[in-house]
């Protein structure tokens, strides 16, 4: 479920299920209270949700539900578009084809940034403008022209004749150009999801319908609403000049969603069309959605690097902006991994394709893009909330007004009356307030994406700009996470190279990066590996294996505890040493008897220190927990000047620390890139996987930093910022646009300047006013982050 009207939905199909007399639904919780006369059984509840059409799932507590598959949406397809209302009106529901939105009637917008669809859209509205300006102009003069002294149209026809002309020419506008706007407010009352269109269509359609009545029965009409010739007043001039203007905000509003989402549409742009494949020392040029996985390909001088994988011949510079925001180009050796969509420089290499359509870097981050996008940031929720209340207040409000003038009003009262009821109707805009945080949302995540920072959700954007706590890893969070070996040191019988074999024959089974160092050093040593059986990960101790059917034990001292293998004093004090300059020592032992250790170093990130001060200095206590020893902890803690510091901490210790820091109120960020960091990530407030890391810490995180720095935060912790501004400036303006203009319709300036509000402007102002929301939020696009 992902709203109140899937809630109300799914409590309406259990109740009608013959024995169930009460169905209390939790939206937030996905749970369902259910009371029945007699017991029935979990299947008949799932069949009546089958019979509805399989939109919903229903289980016990505590059985697991069968996930619907996720479908991973290629780069590009060929398949017609899907479509979703930009105010997630129906949650994350989708349309296959465009059309209004059947609860707010806002036009529904592209999922997959339909560049041709949104053309159409704008094309299809542009033609209609012309046409309605087309007819609603003359209109618009020849009721104007009764202001002019001794008018002299009267003098080629009577004022009844230049009516009848007015209502002609307005049914082009009502019935062809706009008559969607009618459609939509029917459909609104229908349904009983009022929206703006509601307010439209009573308001203009009230002006339209009482002209024709004024047409066919003047008779019918007190005096005070006819004119010195005894016709009646005519509002079509009103009628079409609203429809037209609310036409033209639609028409502006189709143009700025285009521009909303041009970060997506820059991503796809990005993406190569051919490759050039190898075969048998042969090159043929092939679309890149028939790349193979392990394909050879060759990339040229200033081409788009097809999809994501290592080069295995030659150098070059590769420009990673598009991905990472670093301007920078980066040179990449042979053995280094290139992503799909960066562009080659001035140099000829080889690749192998390693991931291919929907698995390349890119094709996440567009798919990235595109949820985030359409996500919903629970500051949404206030504007939903008073957008639930809004129209039929001012429908209120507008009947009150036409009471009030009707009694005490100046003469005419009744048209006085009938006027302002309008122009209150009419300057209403719900719009406005809804489009305040998705627009923002959308613009922000495609900014953070050019920058290198991978939104999941809105929700992370409003938390990260809340968070007083960040804690960090350290192996590839503010090191390197390119650890390489230093010393091997052995013991009892064996000679380095042995004790460096067993390490690299051992790791070779582990995906932690110092475990990737081990087995490098022993390669480049040319040591063959041996076999390893009933090998095992020990979180936050280390590793261990059987080797010739001895066991086989590598970490720190708890796995040597572990593995009953004890430490002398002396050996200890010569591993602090190394410790203490900020080193990681990992001891091996033999069936329980210590055979020697390995010293590897990883250099703090150059980024590290100076991204730690800035956040620091924005009010966030940076603590740093890492499963490495107190010494070497402390070394870094003391260089980077961190708030706070735990060693030796296995993943329930940073689990344990997170819940700790927020019942005590914190609200905490984590930053992790492996697979011990995923539990407190998913645990954390905002969870920020670096995107060097694992793919199990990037799927239980909520932010992605493509390149894998803690710089990467400090942008993101700006962009929240920056986003949650914007927000609250555009339901500001909503709600005192909207604060204002309703009274000021209504008359109350009447009184004491002898103020009112035409219609015309009104509908002016209502256009301009979702226009104006979405400007404020184009802003975000040339945010520095």
């Amino acid at each position: 479920m992902s709203c109140n009207g899937c809630r109300g939905h799914v409590e309406k199909i259990l109740l009608e299920i013959d024995g169930i007399t009460k169905v209390t639904v939790d939206l937030d919780k996905a749970e369902a209270l259910v009371e029945m006369k007699s017991h029935l059984l979990i299947n008949e509840l799932q069949q009546a949700f089958l019979n509805d059409g399989g939109s919903y799932d229903i289980h016990l507590p505590g059985e697991a539900r069968n996930p619907k598959k996720e479908i991973k949406r290629p780069l590009k397809t060929k398949e017609k578009g899907e479509f979703y209302c930009p105010m997630h009106c129906e949650g994350d529901k989708i349309y296959t084809k465009p059309r209004d939105c059947p609860v707010c009637g806002m036009d529904l917008v592209s999922l997959e940034a339909d560049i041709s669809a949104e053309d159409q859209n704008y094309q299809n509205l542009l033609k209609k403008f012309r046409l309605s300006v087309l007819f609603t102009l003359p209109i618009f003069l020849i009721a104007m022209s009764e202001m002019i002294p001794d008018n002299p149209l009267f003098k080629i026809l009577d004022q009844k004749y230049w009516n009848w002309i007015q209502m002609f020419l307005s049914l082009p506008v009502v019935f062809y150009t706009t008559w969607i706007f009618f459609e939509r407010a029917y459909r609104s009352i229908k349904t009983w999801n009022l929206n703006m269109f509601t307010l439209i269509g009573i308001g203009a359609g009230v002006a339209w319908i009482f002209s024709l009545f004024a047409l066919l029965l003047p008779d019918f009409f007190p005096e005070q609403f006819k004119t010195n010739t005894g016709t009646v007043h005519v509002y079509f001039e009103a009628a079409t000049v609203i429809l037209t203007l609310v036409l033209l905000g639609q028409l502006l509003e189709a143009r700025a969603h285009s521009k909303t989402n041009s970060a997506l549409k820059e991503l796809l742009k990005l993406a190569a069309n051919t490759a050039y494949l190898i075969t048998d020392g042969k090159e043929t040029i092939i679309d890149t959605d028939k790349i193979q996985l392990q394909d050879i390909l060759r990339v040229k001088p200033g081409d788009k690097i097809p999809v994501d994988g290592s080069i295995i011949d030659g150098t070059s510079t590769i420009d990673e902006s598009m991905v990472t925001g670093e301007p920078i180009p980066v040179t990449k050796f042979i053995g280094d991994y290139v992503n799909g969509g960066t562009i080659n420089g001035n140099q000829t290499f080889l690749m192998r394709a390693e991931k291919i359509g929907a698995d390349t870097l890119l094709s996440q981050i567009i798919h990235m893009v595109n949820e985030a996008s359409r996500s919903r940031a629970p500051i949404q929720n206030l504007a939903d909330k008073v957008s639930g209340y809004f129209v039929p207040v001012v429908v209120a409000v507008s009947v009150i007004t036409f009471i009030i003038w009707a009694i005490w009003g100046p003469e005419p009262t009744y048209v006085y009356a009938l006027v302002n009821s309008i122009a209150v109707l009419i300057i209403a805009c719900p719009c406005a307030l809804g489009l305040a945080t998705p627009m923002s949302v959308m613009v922000g995540v495609g900014r953070g994406a050019q920058s290198g920072v991978l939104i999941k959700n809105a929700e992370a954007l409003e938390t990260i700009d809340t968070i007083d706590t960040l804690i960090i890893d350290k192996t590839g969070t503010i090191t390197e996470g390119k650890p390489s070996v230093e010393k091997i040191v052995s013991y009892e019988d064996k000679d380095e190279n042995q004790v460096l074999q067993l390490m690299a024959s051992l790791n070779e089974m582990s995906e932690h990066p110092l475990a990737e160092a081990i087995v490098q050093y022993a390669r480049q040593k040319e040591i063959s590996l041996l076999k390893v059986d009933g090998f095992e990960a020990v979180s936050g101790m280390g590793i261990q294996g059987y080797i010739n059917g001895k066991q086989i034990a590598l970490g720190n001292d708890k796995m040597m505890t572990l593995a009953k293998a004890s430490v002398s004093d002396k050996e200890s004090e010569v591993v602090h040493q190394f410790q203490s300059q900020g080193k990681t020592v990992s001891y091996l032992s033999i069936d329980g008897v210590l055979m020697g250790f390995v010293v590897i170093s990883d250099a703090i990130k150059a980024s590290s220190e100076k991204a730690i001060q800035e956040l620091q200095k924005q009010g966030i206590n940076v603590m740093m927990l890492t499963g490495d020893h107190e010494l070497v902890a402390k070394h870094v803690s003391q260089t980077l000047k961190l708030f706070s510091y735990k060693a030796s901490c296995l993943p329930e210790d940073k689990l344990n620390e997170i819940q700790k820091l927020q019942d005590q109120g914190h609200i905490v960020a984590m930053a992790g890139d492996g697979i011990n960091d995923s539990p407190a990530l998913a645990k954390s407030d905002v969870g920020i996987a670096m995107g060097t890391g694992t793919d199990v810490a990037i799927e239980s995180a909520s932010i992605t930093l493509v390149k894998g720095d803690l710089q990467g935060i400090v942008k993101a912790k700006n962009l929240g910022h920056q986003v949650m501004k914007n927000i609250k400036q555009n339901l500001f303006f909503a709600l005192v646009y909207n604060t204002i203009g309703v009274p000021v319709a209504a008359g109350v300036l009447y009184p004491i300047f002898g103020v009112l509000l035409s219609p015309m402007i009104a509908a002016l102002a209502m256009s301009f006013s979702s226009v104006s929301v979405i400007a404020n939020a184009l802003r975000l696009k040339n945010i520095k982050i």
